[in-house]
């Protein structure tokens, strides 16, 4: 039998919730928004990695500038995401509930993953390195399976002594 919650605590966690659900929605439309504007600069070809010398200058251009601000779309989101999942963390409510946050970031992270994957495949043939990026796309991955283990519960996957 477990103890009841709180009233103040479940109203703190509900509004926590709600928050985040309308903050994640709003992301999402932002991040759906610089996909389509990213796939409208990128329509000239079906074949990726293209050629950047067979493009004219203007196509070219658009490119550079859609993939600029998905780009730093993602650096933003991921920055933003590291602290929010460690705010969770260290907020004070009940392990099922940092859980249920935890899922919802997941479910955002997964989804949007799919668009900053973009960034990956619909690229020239030769791409200068980039190393903020680099670092970006590893700092999401760190994240996403932290979320991970902590949604299947750390304890979960310690042997038992």
């Amino acid at each position: 039998m477990s103890s009841p919650v709180p009233a103040a605590s479940s109203a703190a966690f509900d509004k926590a919730r709600t928050g985040l659900w309308a903050s994640l929605q709003k992301h999402l439309h932002t991040i759906y928004a610089a996909e389509k504007e990213f796939r409208t600069a990128t329509a000239f070809t079906t074949t990726f990695p293209f050629s950047a010398a067979s493009l004219e200058p203007q196509q070219l251009f658009e490119y550079q500038q859609h993939r600029a601000v998905l780009r730093d779309l993602f650096v933003d989101e991921t920055t933003q995401l590291d602290s929010l999942v460690k705010a969770v963390r260290l907020k004070n409510y009940e392990e099922d509930e940092k859980k249920q946050l935890l899922l919802m970031i997941l479910g955002y992270m997964d989804i949007a993953a799919t668009v900053f994957e973009l960034l990956d495949t619909h690229r020239p043939s030769k791409l200068d390195k980039d190393e903020e990026l680099e670092e970006a796309s590893a700092r999401f991955e760190r994240v996403r399976s932290f979320a991970r283990l902590n949604i299947r519960g750390l304890p979960n996957l310690l042997p038992r002594l």
